[in-house]
């Protein structure tokens, strides 16, 4: 079976799993590894039954996060029942709005930052 994960870095990983639990629900699987010195070495998450994976910055192992690099190097696209109340939940819990949700094509778009620099795209079909 072939299957993609998005594994994001970010700069502060128990804040990240925090806003990501808050915004899309996300729940840990119970995979998870933590380093001596407390960072998350990683830690698997779940978005409505789909898979997040995500640690904490690791420069012996080139993973950067978007602060440290100064930008983000792709973005995210999540697929729910409803943008409009995603969207606004993940910016009422420190969202950054980057393009209010719109209708393009068969279905409604918006594009946030989250707090650790990475890209969202929030969709839902139309109709």
């Amino acid at each position: 079976m072939t299957r993609m994960v998005p594994y994001l870095t970010v700069h502060d990983g128990a804040a990240a799993i925090e806003f990501y639990a808050a915004a899309f629900g996300a729940k840990e699987t119970g995979e998870r590894y933590d380093e001596e010195d407390g960072r998350i070495g990683f830690v698997a998450l779940e978005i409505d039954g789909e898979p997040l994976y995500l640690s904490d910055e690791n420069h012996e192992y080139g993973a950067y996060a978007p602060r440290t690099l100064g930008h983000g190097t792709s973005s995210v696209v999540l697929h729910v029942g409803d943008a409009d109340a995603t969207y606004a939940r993940a910016v009422a819990v420190g969202g950054t709005v980057d393009r209010e949700p719109r209708d393009q094509g068969d279905e409604r778009r918006g594009w946030l930052f989250d707090p650790f620099g990475h890209h969202w795209a929030i969709c839902s079909p139309l109709g």
